[in-house]
């Protein structure tokens, strides 16, 4: 109980400053936090997560503010929703954790720049029109309009910022932002400061709730909005699921992501009929949540209705937050947000992967968050194929090559007896498209022809349809030149891909041997010197791994 009205009181100047820096009335903000909280409480995946509007959704619904105005931005939330449920049912909550790392930091940081430069007008009181969209000449106009600064502005700024970096060392039960905005919303008002406030911005503030409303949806709006709304509903998912998880490890709990998913697409779905904007799971929130004693979703009950108490009952004096104060706790907001010791540390990474970072960093700043997320999760997948073709590797063994300088290994091809014409090639590594061509190269390298080639795939654990193609092409122009072309070692996967795309019929199930002193065995009988051996077991493999399938 005590939780949630902590968590009330936190969520309120939030709720304010996000709305207001998305483009939209500070009312929209406190309707989100009240119905999206609500709803994320009582169906979410996470016992103690908290909902509302967040910093992470601000430039995409800023955006959608500006191209499509304010009615396009309800028919996003709810295309958003409905894509967030699909996720959900679908049961793909699980592969959003396989989004790298450099690719959450860089857009992360990226958001947090944007949301602080958005915060330069009301910051420094700056007389000017309206701020462009675009980062560059958002500072272009910024540096045009620096004689204009308000001194009375910068200093409700500096006021409002000292109370929140101070204030933790007071008291950690009340939060510092409040604390700013009540502060300075009575010294501007007492001391009659011609500094803008929400109500001199806005006009008065409703004091009521709003009647649910559809939104008015067109065919042309939805082609429109495709994109925006899944960046919205891809960002929500990522920032709920690592909420969920920091509260996991506050809590000791155990989220259900899908679960999770499914509430946030409801959420979404109800913010625009009650004229709320698109919403995520909370990470500042949730944590206030979980270190006040809050164990179960009745704290974010309480924290939903604490809020609609506020909104009822006292409502009209929002009207009455300096801008500059509010301006300044979204900048903490932001500042916070870009976590830049970990955009740093991510410099001592790999090259490959401090370089996805800052390309997602820079699209997001200058270009967009959709093509930044795109590009920057392309970037990270040929990234991770390079490396994986670079793991992969083909050994050539021949009687000449054994034993020299060798690791111990009881099972090196080295270590059989080889005979002469015949060569092995130990595989390492997947045979997918990254790697399919060095296996053919070296194939083709080998000097000579011999007389039985022997392709060992024991640490081969999975094959794509481009290992699969090389390989039929391998095996048909080696048997084209008279070599006969053994496969050993063959594990499950590689087996029943052989056989589902009829290469194990093409290749021929008498030529695959469960081991390589099999496979030897028939090349010393193709070679005259002892009996044929009799393979049993390809199908057996195949029929094991459909069953597991």
């Amino acid at each position: 109980m005590t939780a949630g009205v902590v968590v009330g009181i936190v969520a309120l100047p939030l709720s304010i400053a996000f709305a207001i820096a998305s483009g939209v009335t500070p009312d929209r903000g406190l309707y989100t936090a009240i119905f999206r909280g609500f709803v994320i409480s009582a169906l979410g995946g996470s016992r103690v997560q908290i909902g509302g509007p967040t910093a992470a959704l601000v430039v995409t619904v800023y955006g959608i503010v500006q191209q499509h105005g304010v009615n396009g931005l309800p028919v996003a939330t709810l295309m958003a929703g409905m894509i967030l449920i699909a996720l959900g049912l679908t049961g793909l909550g699980s592969a959003i954790k396989f989004i790298p790392h450099p690719v959450v930091t860089g857009f992360t940081s990226g958001i947090a720049l944007i949301i602080f430069s958005g915060e330069i007008k009301d910051l420094l009181g700056l007389d000017m029109g309206e701020v462009p969209a675009a980062f560059l000449d958002k500072w272009e106009s910024y540096a045009a309009s620096l004689g204009t600064t308000d001194p009375r502005a910068v200093g409700v700024t500096a006021l409002a910022l000292g109370i929140i970096l101070v204030w933790p060392r007071i008291s950690r039960r009340f939060p510092g932002p409040l604390v700013a905005l009540i502060v300075t919303s009575v010294l501007v008002a007492a001391a009659g400061l011609q500094v803008e406030t929400i109500g001199s911005h806005f006009g008065s503030i409703a004091t009521s709730l709003p009647a649910p409303r559809l939104p008015t949806i067109d065919p042309g709006m939805i082609r429109a909005l495709l994109g925006p709304a899944f960046t919205i509903a891809l960002l929500a998912a990522i920032v709920s699921l690592l909420s969920a998880v920091v509260a996991d490890g506050m809590s000791g709990g155990h989220h259900r992501s899908n679960m999770e998913l499914v509430a946030q697409g409801v959420a979404n779905i109800v913010s625009p009929i009650f004229g709320g904007i698109p919403v995520t799971g909370a990470i500042a929130r949730t944590a206030t949540n979980v270190k006040n004693g809050a164990r179960t979703p009745i704290a974010g009950i309480v924290h939903a209705l604490t809020l609609l108490l506020i909104t009822l009952f006292f409502g009209r004096l929002v009207a009455f937050i300096p801008m500059p104060a509010l301006a300044a706790v979204v900048a903490v907001v932001a500042y916070h947000m870009s976590e830049w010791r970990t955009f740093k540390s991510e410099f001592t990474a790999p090259r490959g992967d401090a370089l996805v970072m800052v390309v997602t960093f820079g699209l997001t700043v200058l270009i967009d968050l959709t093509v930044a997320i795109q590009v920057g999760i392309v970037l990270s997948a040929f990234l991770f194929m390079r490396r994986m073709a670079e793991v992969a590797n083909v050994q050539v063994i021949t009687r000449e090559m054994k034993d020299q300088g060798e690791v111990y290994d009881p099972n090196a091809a080295s270590r059989s007896d080889i005979p002469d014409g015949v060569v092995v090639f130990e595989i390492n590594g997947p045979l997918f498209f990254g790697a399919a061509k060095e296996f053919r190269e070296h194939v083709e390298s080998v000097l000579g022809r011999p007389k039985v080639l022997i392709l060992r795939l024991r640490n081969v654990p999975v094959i794509d349809s481009t290992g699969l193609q090389t390989l039929r092409q391998v095996v048909k122009r080696e048997r084209s030149q008279g070599t006969l072309v053994l496969l050993a070692d063959v594990h499950a996967q590689p087996m029943f891909a052989l056989a589902r795309h009829d290469a194990l019929e093409e290749i021929g199930e008498e030529f695959l041997f469960p081991n390589l002193d099999d496979a030897l065995n028939r090349a010393r009988a193709h070679l005259g010197l002892t009996p044929v051996p009799t393979p049993g077991w390809a199908q057996a493999t195949v029929a094991r791994q459909v069953e597991n399938d």
